[in-house]
């Protein structure tokens, strides 16, 4: 319910300020915070008071009685008045490098756009260029933003970070009907922008299970419906599709939904060669079930090793599987440590440094790496005093959390010319450094190749944080010279990062494929900014599997940091 309510909030803060702009910037920082705070909260909502949620700092009681509401009715009347002045398809807009609430205003006001669509229409016509605010250089780089994001395609396709919450929302609300209830389709391959979300139920009864999901505060309207198949969309327009399937026939109808289709045509053509049939009811002899009840049958019957479901895509899969000599890709239990996080010594962290280190000793780690941001990130960073302040509490704190090995760390950023924040002999303090690009994502590609390679080559960087800086359908990423890119993490033995934030997944999964066969090292962080993020790295480690990404090439799968740059550790100092 946390989660659910938390993006009610988020929602509320992106209409409001859409409508409002900057007269009611007060009042989207109060649904910011109070999202957060329920975000953070180990409690469920659905069981505190009113009188309890204003008690937790970040939440008034005009947000209280809001999520109260929510919780009674499975709707905000506030929230349902914006939502349909300001439709899903023209919210999109907001998410268009360089168009704002008032911007988009504009265009709707004076040019009648209501979607992105619209807006690549009078982009093509020159509409925008003649219009107050705009102009014709505008005009270019909205194009250009879209064209970059992906957003110009017909099919529409969201951030995973946008669907995924919500997916999981609809099958915990259907959980305990069945035996098994899941997502499918694009989603469950962990694809980083998904069309529409496949969710499977496996139950006897399918009648239970449809009237509930009509029901569910994510679904605001039922299209179609049947006993076994139900069309429905989201309030954001989002379309779910629910199918519930007999148990014995739950293994094929998962392997069918989850797709790839062209994964899933290959798999059609093996029962063919065999002289059996296979479809979403099972693998068939003639009349004769061959296997139908786990995905694991299936693919067993037709002589595979099992693939992940981030791997089905029908690029390579099929043929590595036939020869038993998958990958063994990365999974979760093999983390033994993150190396990037952050506390709330620097202004985006949301929890103490002995809550973030609770949090890691509690997952099991052998060992933490605090990255708090350097002190050219202006509104977050840390100066050489605090830096020095904070190393010395996490000094007084080692023996207390022992025996999991705490490195003092900091995410540094990387300038245009390569430059780093601190001066050498700073940087030669810590013990483990990321560095990662947070301003002129604009560069062109050469430049941009040249200072991150200029930052691997430093002796304090040990990998780089989010390589591509980009935030899935919101900023593209920056254009690299991939090809430089990866020689120069192999040449200087720097790691390059899995940040496993859904909005960045970044590096992308075909270049951590890349990376991994040119001998480049990996590292997959949370890049954790309160205590719950720390389970990020879940996300990322489905990614790295996207990626086809071995657990040998994951430095923090391994015990300790990297053995062979522990010449950056200091003379005479052991890696953990």
């Amino acid at each position: 319910m946390n989660e659910t309510v938390a993006r009610m909030l988020h929602e509320l803060a992106e209409l409001t300020e859409l409508k409002e702009g900057s007269a009611q910037a007060f009042r989207v920082r109060a649904y910011e915070n109070a999202a957060r705070a329920v975000e953070n909260l180990d409690r469920d909502v659905s069981e505190m008071t009113e009188k309890e949620l204003v008690a937790v700092k970040g939440i008034g009681e005009s947000i209280a009685s809001k999520i109260r509401e929510f919780v009674e009715t499975g709707h905000i009347a506030k929230l349902d008045e914006l939502r349909a002045e300001y439709p899903p398809e023209f919210v999109e807009l907001l998410h268009v490098p360089g168009l704002g609430p008032k911007r988009v205003q504009a265009l709707r006001d004076e040019l009648g756009v209501q979607s992105v669509e619209g807006l690549r229409h009078a982009i093509e016509a020159g509409a925008l260029r003649d219009l107050p605010g705009f102009g014709e250089k505008t005009e270019q780089n909205l194009a250009k933003a879209i064209e970059r994001l992906g957003m110009s395609g017909k099919e529409v396709r969201r951030p995973i970070a946008d669907v995924l919450p919500v997916a999981t929302a609809i099958v915990e609300g259907l959980e305990g009907l069945g035996k098994a209830a899941v997502y499918a389709g694009s989603l469950r391959r962990f694809r980083e922008t998904i069309g529409d979300v496949d969710v499977l139920v496996a139950a006897a009864d399918h009648r239970p299970v449809v009237e509930r999901f009509a029901t569910l505060p994510d679904i605001a309207e039922v299209r179609a419906g049947g006993e076994t198949k139900v069309t429905a969309s989201t309030s954001t327009g989002l379309q779910v599709d629910l199918r519930v399937v007999d148990p014995d026939q739950f293994g094929a109808a998962l392997a069918y939904f989850t797709g790839s289709k062209a994964h899933n045509i290959r798999m059609r053509q093996l029962a063919i060669d065999r002289g059996w049939m296979l479809n979403e009811y099972g693998l068939f002899d003639g009349d004769r079930v061959v296997a139908a009840k786990t995905e694991q049958d299936i693919y067993e019957a037709l002589g595979l090793e099992f693939v992940p479901p981030p791997m089905r895509e029908d690029t390579g899969e099929i043929e590595r599987a036939a020869r038993h000599d998958l990958p063994t890709v990365v999974e979760l239990e093999d983390l033994r440590g993150d190396l990037h996080v952050h506390t709330d010594w620097s202004g985006d962290g949301r929890a103490t440094l002995e809550e973030m280190l609770h949090g890691a000793k509690e997952r099991g780690y052998a060992y933490v790496a605090i990255t708090d941001h350097g002190k050219n990130l202006r509104v977050n960073g840390l100066s050489e005093e605090r830096m020095l302040e904070q190393r010395a509490e996490i000094e007084k704190l080692r023996e207390r959390f022992a025996p999991m090995v705490i490195l003092h760390g900091s995410e540094l950023n990387i300038g245009t010319d390569g430059s780093l924040d601190y001066d050498d002999d700073f940087l030669a303090g810590f013990d483990w450094c990321v560095a990662g690009v947070h301003d002129h994502f604009d560069l062109p590609k050469e430049q941009q190749t040249e200072r991150l390679i200029a930052a691997m080559r430093h002796p304090a960087v040990r990998a780089i944080a989010h390589p591509f800086g980009r935030i899935i359908g919101r900023r593209p990423p920056i254009e690299l010279d991939v090809e430089a890119v990866l020689a120069a993490a192999v040449e200087t033995r720097t790691a390059l990062e899995i940040n496993s934030h859904l909005q960045r997944l970044d590096l992308p999964a075909e270049v951590a494929r890349r990376a991994v066969n040119e001998g480049v090292r990996i590292i997959i962080s949370s890049d954790a900014h309160a205590v719950h993020e720390l389970g990020n790295v879940g996300y990322g480690v489905q990614h790295a599997q996207r990626g086809w990404v071995p657990k040998q090439a994951v430095l923090n799968a391994q015990a300790g940091p990297p053995s062979e740059r522990s010449e950056r550790w200091g003379e005479g100092t052991a890696a953990p």
